[in-house]
């Protein structure tokens, strides 16, 4: 229990703090271009946003659901969580929850779910974002996953061009409504090690509000901290394929204070971003919370929530089998 009173307060901090940005996140029209705000259509928990997106080789957990799918079956955990991101500049909130199960069976399932209100006063712009993931470890060493993600989104504010095709809403009907995939690998190529890589939208929409883009990454990690780099090609966003380069560290303090820093450079957006967080784990749970400030290019802040419990600690899961 003496671990329960800091952990006690550092939700009372992060939850104030998301209060405090949410009032204005929705009191005028946004400035930025919708496609700052938009970030993507990338779901981002904090440690996804703290570490700058670099996690497609290190990231596990509910972060796998959102990131690559097949790194839901490195480790064998039960975690549910629920997340939130905060855009101030953009008039962007975003709010959901997620769980994956890699200790009933050896196939790991994730769900994921959020609802995105971009700016209110001005685009207009509402979306509800599905994801659903399937991973089989193969061996201690590989293991391959497939996403399915369901998008719809609304627009029935006006762009930057005002009424027009290219920027404008239409009234009542959604401007995307349906599903594509993705599918990814995993690979701990040593106990120190990992190997990421990830195809998003692989259906090919055609549409920016679901980018195809194809990336990887590579970690180093141990216990005590994770070191890793990614870089990814956007297909469709823009008029060519632009990349995204992505670096984030994170260092365990005193078994229970993850530190995370990263950085991000968007080729597209020609905007450079640094980004932070911090967190508490517990056994039973975890708290975290990131920021991360597009230094160069458009000025924009966005700051992440996440909580998660972690199921297995209850005693209610079943053992996990480790036999490939």
């Amino acid at each position: 229990m003496r671990h329960a009173r800091p952990a006690h307060a550092f939700a009372a901090t992060a939850v104030a703090t998301l209060m405090l940005l949410a009032a204005p996140a929705r009191a005028e029209k946004s400035s930025l271009a919708p496609e700052t705000g938009y970030n993507y259509g990338e779901v981002e928990d904090a440690r996804y946003g703290a570490m700058a997106g670099a996690m497609r080789a290190w990231g596990n957990g509910i972060s796998g659901v959102f990131t690559n799918p097949a790194s839901i079956a490195a480790s064998r955990v039960y975690h549910v969580g629920a997340l939130a991101q905060i855009w101030p500049e953009a008039r962007r909130q975003s709010y959901g929850a997620a769980a994956i199960d890699s200790t009933t069976s050896r196939l790991a399932a994730g769900i994921g779910f959020v609802w995105n209100d971009q700016d209110p006063s001005g685009l207009k712009r509402r979306s509800t974002d599905l994801r659903l993931t399937l991973a089989y470890p193969f061996s201690d060493i590989i293991s391959f996953g497939v996403g399915a993600r369901y998008l719809k989104l609304s627009q029935e504010g006006l762009g930057p061009l005002g009424k027009s095709y290219a920027s404008g809403g239409l009234s009542g009907d959604p401007i995307v409504n349906g599903w594509s995939f993705d599918a990814g690998l995993n690979l701990r190529a040593s106990k120190n090690v990992a190997i990421g890589a990830v195809g998003t939208n692989l259906s090919n929409p055609g549409t920016a509000f679901q980018p195809t883009t194809a990336g990887g990454g590579v970690g180093l990690g141990n216990d005590d901290f994770v070191f890793e780099v990614d870089a990814l090609a956007d297909f469709t966003t823009w008029q060519r394929t632009t990349a995204r380069l992505m670096g984030g560290f994170e260092y365990l303090a005193g078994d229970h204070v993850p530190l995370r820093l990263g950085y991000r450079y968007d080729d597209g957006g020609k905007a450079h971003a640094v980004s932070g967080g911090i967190g508490y784990i517990d056994p039973q749970f975890a708290i975290d919370i990131s920021a991360r400030r597009y230094v160069a290019g458009e000025k924009a802040t966005a700051v992440m929530f996440t909580l998660q419990y972690f199921v297995e600690s209850s005693g209610v899961t079943r053992a996990p089998q480790m036999d490939y």
